[in-house]
């Protein structure tokens, strides 16, 4: 009987190892769930190790009451697969720790609790540098999860300079930024095979959907890496982030036409917006797809914020009215994903594009994208693409020792395309 029990999970093992991890709400009573550098919303969830430093986390929980809730975090490699190491390996401490910081909502229509968390902390903490994917779920049971999101620890081992260039391909130079990347390795790392051992990742502000992963460097010196490859290494530059001020319900900002409060909440509609992709370059001041908890009537986001139903509207186009392709709100107010109820769906009495999420008060930036039957996402149709638009770049190295079970991560650096100039996290 015992060989019978493991003989499935020797087949199924090697297809687990090859799963690509990603980030994802599962519950949808749970809302706004925020990783990020603490004390500050905008702040990239990473931390150097051996620091000190913390992430924080929270989200809501719209049933109500009081739950069992607790995370851990599973070390992954480059590419996002499962890491073939022991959790015993890279944590220090327990290896789940329970959720004691919640608190009811007040002042809200909307009842929920919210739940918070700092880490790492004496009882957890990782002991090695890569990628980290955090599990929160109910009850102690993993299977039961909650949501997962991603966050970096890195131990820094190495230098990095990069530029931000316009393409001198024709297809991409009006449209397109180009990242050149030069690694200066420490020297008292054994890298006898830099094309093996080294992968650069870049990061288009934050977000991991379209992140490239370059395996090969285009020049090696000794131990210098140069990435000057235009095609692996350039952005659609895209334009600046579509914004929508909800941080109050009652005194409205001028992107919202009309809201409503009613006995099982408030509801909030947007004006209709046109797609941007014949429009020339107008710089303003975004948070690159991103979104804060803020409000302008009470002291406590967290738990004095309100939750409404927002409706969006786009008015279409014959570019966007093809077969095969279906429009999508996109940012991080929809996880960088594709989901269900992001997707527009077109309303043919009014002649536009709706959908409708569920937010908390805060400050929201969106783009509209358009994707193929394959899930391939395109903004070209509806925002449209410029080499002068404002964007962050994260670059992160990896390392893996010639008998190493993880990549380690051992650098990072991130540039923004207007200024040009590097700058520490």
């Amino acid at each position: 009987m015992k060989y019978l029990l493991t003989f499935p999970v020797v087949l199924l093992f090697p297809f687990l190892l090859n799963a690509q991890l990603e980030e994802k709400v599962y519950m949808e009573n749970i809302r706004s769930v925020q990783l990020h550098f603490k004390g500050n919303q905008l702040g990239f969830p990473l931390i150097r190790l051996h620091t000190g430093e913390q992430l924080e986390l929270h989200f809501d929980d719209l049933d109500g009451g009081i739950k069992n809730y607790s995370y851990t975090f599973q070390l992954c490699n480059a590419d996002w697969t499962p890491a073939i190491i022991s959790s015993f390996d890279y944590i220090r401490g327990f290896t789940q720790n329970r959720i004691t910081q919640y608190r009811v909502s007040n002042y809200a229509l909307t009842k929920y609790t919210h739940y918070q968390a700092e880490f790492p902390d004496r009882n957890m903490m990782p002991t090695r540098s890569g990628n980290y994917l955090l599990k929160v779920f109910e009850n102690g049971d993993t299977s039961k999860l909650l949501f997962t999101k991603k966050f970096l620890v890195v131990e820094d081992k190495s230098g990095i300079r990069a530029d931000i260039q316009q393409p001198f391909t024709g297809g991409m130079f009006r449209t397109h930024q180009k990242v050149m990347v030069e690694v200066t390795l420490n020297q008292n790392l054994n890298i006898p095979n830099p094309h093996q051992q080294i992968k650069l990742v870049i990061l288009q502000n934050g977000q991991w959907t379209t992140s490239r992963l370059i395996h090969r460097p285009s020049f090696v010196n000794r131990n210098v890496l140069q990435y000057n490859n235009e095609q692996e290494l350039s952005f659609p530059g895209s334009k600046e982030w579509r914004w929508a001020d909800l941080r109050s319900f009652r005194f409205l900002s001028e992107k919202i036409a009309n809201a409503r409060k009613l006995p099982e909440g408030y509801e909030i509609f947007l004006h209709p917006e046109t797609p941007r992709k014949d429009l020339r370059f107008n710089f303003y001041r975004d948070i690159n797809g991103k979104y804060t908890l803020e409000n302008t009537e009470n002291l406590n986001p967290y738990l004095q914020g309100d939750y409404a139903i927002v409706h969006f509207s786009l008015i279409p186009t014959p570019d966007i009215q093809q077969p095969g392709k279906e429009v999508y709100i996109f940012g991080e107010l929809t996880g960088y994903r594709l989901s269900p109820e992001a997707k527009m769906e077109y309303d043919s009495e009014d002649g536009l594009y709706k959908a409708s999420l569920k937010l908390k008060q805060g400050y929201y930036d969106y783009q509209y994208v358009v994707a193929d039957r394959e899930g391939n996402i395109s903004f070209e149709e509806t925002e449209g693409s410029l080499w002068e638009t404002e964007n962050d770049y994260l670059i992160l190295v990896y390392y893996r020792n010639l008998s190493g079970r993880a990549d380690e991560l051992i650098g990072v650096r991130r540039i923004n395309s207007q200024t040009g100039r590097r700058s520490d996290l």
